[in-house]
């Protein structure tokens, strides 16, 4: 019991100090803006780490983050050979395969009317289609390697990515154009140095959505077959095994590579996009 009142205490020490940090009149420091969502996650940890050992919740159910952390520290071999299967080989390559034919596909539509009109319902649809039920042909397809794998996260960022370009595509309005072809512009000149930059903010938002897309859809992919490797195959494995500390291992170090990624891509787009007004100070 003393367990879970010492919980409670740290729990509203920890609530009441971030209200006063993020109003107080530091709140917009780089300090402060790091130290607000570092106590917001020490207090999560700290809570259940006290909630378990203070309720006496069996392991098997939900394990301690000391535990964790211990398997962590004890497995990092076996961790990091896993990440490289799922992250690098699987979504990494599935997202660059992806992103970068839904961009050429965009320009593509971009320049034919009738693929505009026929190609985005028929894309809608597929984006539309489960991933549980996808991942199983693709997996039969192209096999039991990161190769299917890629495939499914092809198939998991090609469309939102086209839909966002797409619509960055037609960001720009009449007058910009035509005063690009007062210029004697063509259609590629035009692409490449009015309607391309303005669609960026558009392609980032793709880019942003499709790093979480990645990652999710390399992991379920290696459900439905994979080498004795890989974040989806370790969890399914050890869920069998109720070793669910080892589960809670990769899905960490899955939420901490899907972090990293997108934090990536929007440090890349606050470079690109400096001009845009989300991104001024």
């Amino acid at each position: 019991m003393m367990w879970v009142i010492g919980v409670f205490i740290f729990w509203l020490v920890a609530f009441f100090l971030n209200i006063y940090l993020a109003n107080s009149a530091w709140r917009k420091t780089r300090i402060i803006k790091l130290a607000v969502p570092a106590i917001f996650g020490i207090t999560i940890l700290v809570v259940w780490e006290g909630l378990v050992q203070g309720l006496q919740v069996r392991t098997v159910i939900l394990p301690p983050p000391s535990m964790i952390g211990a398997r962590i520290a004890t497995s990092l071999p076996i961790l990091w050979g896993d990440f490289v299967q799922t992250f690098v080989k699987g979504a990494l390559t599935g997202y660059i395969m992806g992103c970068g034919a839904a961009v050429l596909t965009a320009i593509m539509i971009d320049r034919s009317p009738f693929l505009q009109r026929g190609l985005l319902p028929v894309g809608n649809f597929i984006a539309a289609l489960p991933i549980i039920g996808t991942a199983p042909i693709l997996v039969m397809w192209f096999g039991f390697d990161w190769h299917s794998k890629a495939a499914v996260v092809v198939v998991m960022v090609f469309f939102p990515m086209l839909v966002n370009t797409v619509q960055g595509l037609a960001a720009t309005d009449s007058m910009q154009r035509d005063l690009m072809r007062t210029y004697a512009g063509g259609y590629w000149n035009t692409l490449f140095k009015l309607r391309l930059p303005a669609a960026m903010p558009a392609i980032f938002n793709g880019l942003k959505i499709a790093t979480t897309l990645a990652l999710i859809g390399a992991i379920v992919a290696e459900f439905f077959g994979s080498p004795t490797l890989g974040m989806g195959f370790r969890i399914s494995v050890e869920v069998g095994r109720l070793g669910l500390d080892m589960v809670w291992a990769e899905i960490f170090v899955a939420a901490l590579a899907g972090s990293a990624f997108y934090g990536v891509v929007a440090m890349i787009e606050k470079g690109v996009t400096f001009w845009h007004p989300s991104q001024r100070g």
